[in-house]
């Protein structure tokens, strides 16, 4: 590629000189590599999970909609998925010369926005067996179409707004160039898809792969989801893209300990990443292997207007880096301000901004791009953004920088977000924190009035499609006190009926009535005893239950909800979270080998195992201090019932003593096994809680575990087998396998690997035999991790479903109340105590459903009082 850079004028020749330089005729502008396609012969150029496309079928299918769209320049609007038909659409376009519209398609009302506003001359769409489906509105173009127009995208955060960035044929091409020129892109790189083909970022990774004649691999499948990472593999995919929220969920995945061989870069742009992380992440690469690239951009530029060298990552990891091969910057100074704003020049440069049909006559409208944002640099030419030009707002005379007020809160640990007006600032701080006390530090940190501030708590902070903060739904809260849901998830189904959807069940199983897109289970507070509840009634009404669902947002889950599925596959058997069906087979073991119905010790051990696997599942996401009140909630969920009935049954019968009711019977009791002993696992159980709480608590454990989520865990293990092998005393009789087992069972949770698996598998395998002196029990234990290791669930009879759901949720209580519901019906009939005892469990777990919710609130965690604000 030729780039002319005028060095008396300093300004790029029009758009028409620079394709003329790439050979391509002004008349019939084409992006080249869209149009020379086939010159890449039978190399892979797109895969999925259902096939393989080289370069020549490829251009095949992208030259015989090109002959179908015709020769006649036409206005095409083309709404696009992550999928063959919408590449091969968008291709289309630019190897005919047809300027296009690039529109999500899961964004109907943005669709019909913007083809009420333009008039598109023809609609493409993608078909449901993957082929075009060409909607010609008119043979001939109602519209004047200038010759360097090539595609037309709309700004960040405006998606539906008449609004759209105009770009050039030569823009497309030099940074595609330029991307694929840094990146060291080559024929044997692969890239996974992991952002929207129509934001601007996703697009690039399109163009910059395809022009070096290499692989894309096409997936809608989010990070959390396993079968994502599976294709990763099975693909050796080289790269992938991520915006700063992508790490967040990168985090929860447990990315760090990932193997991943082929993996050689991560490149991340849409928003600023917090230094922090990108130095974690730089060293994560350095241990494993690969680089990561920050990047800077704007859709005015295309795509990418700067990078950050991989190897600067860890030593400046707030620095934007250096001007992308082909670009530069200046920065103009600001009145009033420190620092000034960063302009860029390059051929990457929008011809300008379309806001009406009459518009897309218009050739180009500007040189350069002021980008808004505030930036400095350094003797060695690094860039650093410091601010936003736009992100100042003046209040009572004050001038206030917003991005001021959110590092005020992130120093204090808080994830906060701030849009503003000269009337005032609105705050959404996520999590469960104290409003008023963070109102009152912010007014006094700026020195704004209190009345001119407004603090909301959030579940999530609000953001666009693209990953980026929706500022414009922080702006709205005061009007609805909540983040906005978007009319595509709402809880009824397309045509209104008030059917089951993932956001009533959550509301349901959670009791909480501010459930967004963007939360979570997990994130709203659900742990070990309400996923069963909310799985079983999510599985009914899916067909199936999701990998990895319990971190899965609402909007990810949703869409699976609307699509239909078969009966067939839904007639006999259901899968179920192994956890639960563990926990139910448990409860019915454990309860009919003390009633002496039948003789099958173990399985009380299993479930120390089984609690440890969900510690980790619900209680190890988020910040520190929310998953702190979560872990301090959880485990008021164990203590009050059980102090409760202890303490029913202690002045009932003469079996307990008052250690016993403060559930410290295993530390301060006999050592000789009594009656008093029968609350031993829910004794042992809440100190390995209370001590991983807090452990956990301490700000540099918190870190450690956050940083080696597996390795942390078999830590906790060797030191529990020390016990185990009697290398040390407890000092707690009869309790040594608790903190080994709860240990294995959280390195359980976070083996993502078959090597991780076939690890813990081992340890299993080698510690258990031996210890009990009584082979069914040992047998039954390794069996019970051995199934919890390798199966993520286990099909139940349909029939048996609820039951099996309603036993896990309960076995707690049956636990508890078995000691007491058993003796006196066991002489009438064994089986008769043991369907008596669970019976009974259920029950006691109805009446206390209620009480742990209630604590948590008190704590401060759990569902925000409607309409609360400061």
């Amino acid at each position: 590629m030729v780039l002319i850079h005028s060095r008396r004028t300093g300004a790029y020749p029009a758009d028409a000189d620079v394709l003329a330089s790439l050979s391509i005729q002004p008349d019939v502008a084409r992006v080249p590599f869209a149009a020379d396609l086939a010159s890449r012969g039978e190399r892979p150029a797109i895969v999925t999970a259902e096939l393989v496309l080289t370069y020549q079928e490829l251009a095949e299918r992208v030259e015989a909609l090109r002959l179908r769209l015709g020769t006649a320049r036409r206005l095409v609007a083309l709404t696009a998925g992550n999928d063959v038909a919408s590449v091969v659409g968008y291709l289309a376009a630019l190897a005919g010369g047809h300027p296009l519209i690039l529109l999500p398609e899961d964004k109907p009302a943005a669709f019909d926005s913007l083809v009420a506003a333009y008039d598109p001359d023809v609609i493409l769409r993608s078909g449901a067996d993957g082929q075009n489906l060409l909607e010609e509105r008119r043979e001939v173009t109602r519209h004047q179409l200038h010759p360097d127009l090539a595609l037309l995208l709309s700004t960040s955060g405006s998606t539906g707004s008449p609004k759209l960035v105009r770009l050039s044929h030569a823009n497309l091409q030099s940074n595609a160039e330029s991307i694929a020129d840094y990146l060291g892109i080559g024929e044997d790189d692969r890239a996974i898809t992991t952002l929207p083909m129509s934001y601007c970022y996703g697009l690039s990774v399109i163009n910059s792969y395809l022009l070096r004649g290499a692989s894309l691999v096409l997936t809608d499948l989010s990070v959390v989801d396993s079968c994502f990472w599976e294709l990763f593999r099975r693909h050796r995919v080289t790269s992938f893209a991520a915006v700063p929220y992508t790490f967040e969920l990168l985090d929860r995945v447990g990315f760090a300990d990932m193997e991943l061989p082929s993996l050689r870069y991560i490149t991340q742009a849409g928003g600023r990443l917090a230094p922090d992380t990108v130095a974690l992440y730089a060293e994560h690469g350095r241990r494993r292997g690969w680089d990561l690239f920050v990047m800077y951009g704007q859709t005015e530029a295309t795509a990418r207007m700067a990078y950050l060298p991989p190897r600067l990552a860890a030593s400046r990891p707030g620095a934007i880096g250096i001007p992308v091969p082909g670009g530069t910057f200046r920065i103009d100074p600001v009145p009033g301000l420190e620092d000034g704003e960063l302009v860029y020049t390059g051929p990457n440069v929008m011809l300008g901004y379309a806001q009406s049909p009459e518009d897309l006559a218009l050739g180009r409208t500007i040189r350069e791009l002021r980008t808004g944002d505030l930036a400095r640099t350094d003797s060695s030419g690094l860039y650093e953004v410091v601010g936003r030009r736009s992100r100042f707002v003046k209040i009572v005379g004050l001038r206030v920088d917003l991005g001021q007020v959110e590092r005020i809160l992130a120093d204090l640990g808080m994830e906060a977000a701030c849009a503003g007006t000269d009337e005032g600032l609105v705050v959404a701080v996520k999590g469960s924190n104290d409003l008023h006390l963070v109102a009152k530090v912010l007014a006094q940190g700026i020195g704004l009035p209190r009345a001119a501030l407004e603090v909301y708590g959030v579940p999530e902070i609000p953001r666009l499609a693209s990953g980026k903060v929706d500022y414009q739904g922080i702006l709205v809260l005061p009007q609805h006190n909540r983040v906005p849901v978007e009319p595509s998830v709402a809880s009824v189904d397309d045509t209104g009926s008030g059917r089951d959807s993932v956001r009533k069940i959550f509301e349901a199983t959670l009791e909480r009535t501010d459930v967004t897109d963007g939360d979570t289970f997990v994130s709203l507070g659900g742990d070990s005893l309400s996923y069963v509840a909310a799985s079983v009634r999510l599985e009914q009404m899916l067909g199936h239950l999701p990998p990895d669902w319990h971190v899965t947002p609402v909007r990810d889950l949703e869409p699976q909800a609307r699509t239909p599925h078969h009966p067939a596959r839904r007639r006999w058997f259901a899968p179920t979270d192994t956890s639960i069906v563990l926990r139910a087979v448990a409860i019915i073991l454990i309860t009919g080998t003390h009633v002496g119905l039948f003789s099958w010790p173990g399985m009380a051990h299993v479930l120390m195992a089984v609690a440890g696997f969900n510690f980790a599942r619900f209680q190890l996401t988020g910040d520190r201090v929310p998953r702190l009140k979560r872990q301090l909630g959880s485990l008021s969920r164990v203590v009050i019932p059980s102090m409760a009935f202890i303490t029913v049954a202690y002045l009932l019968t003469d079996r307990y003593s008052l250690a016993n009711i403060v559930l410290l019977n295993a530390v301060i009791g006999p050592e000789e096994v009594t009656t008093q002993w029968h609350f031993w696992f829910v004794e042992v159980l809440v100190y390995v809680l209370l001590g991983m709480t807090a452990l956990l608590a301490i700000p540099w454990v918190d870190k450690a575990e956050r940083r080696f989520p597996l390795l942390f865990p078999l830590t906790l293990l060797a030191a529990g087998l020390t016990t185990r092998y009697d290398l040390v005393d407890p000092g707690v009789p009869h309790t040594a396998p608790a903190l080994w087992l709860f240990a294995l069972g959280w390195a359980v949770a976070r083996s993502r690997t078959w090597a991780h698996r076939c690890t813990a598998s081992a340890i299993a395998a080698l510690s258990i035999p031996g210890f009990f002196d009584n082979p069914v029990r040992e047998m039954t234990l390794l069996a019970g991790i051995l199934v919890l290791i390798w199966l993520p669930s286990i099909p139940v009879p349909r029939g048996l479903q609820r039951l099996t759901g309603l036993l896990a949720s309960s076995s707690l209580y049956i636990y508890l109340v078995h000691w007491l519901v058993y003796p006196p019906i066991s002489e009438v009939s064994q089986a008769l105590a043991v369907a008596a005892s669970l019976c009974a469990g259920v029950a006691y777990w109805a009446v206390c459903s209620h009480i742990p919710r209630l604590l948590t609130r008190a704590i401060g965690y759990g569902r925000r009082r409607p309409g609360y604000t400061q």
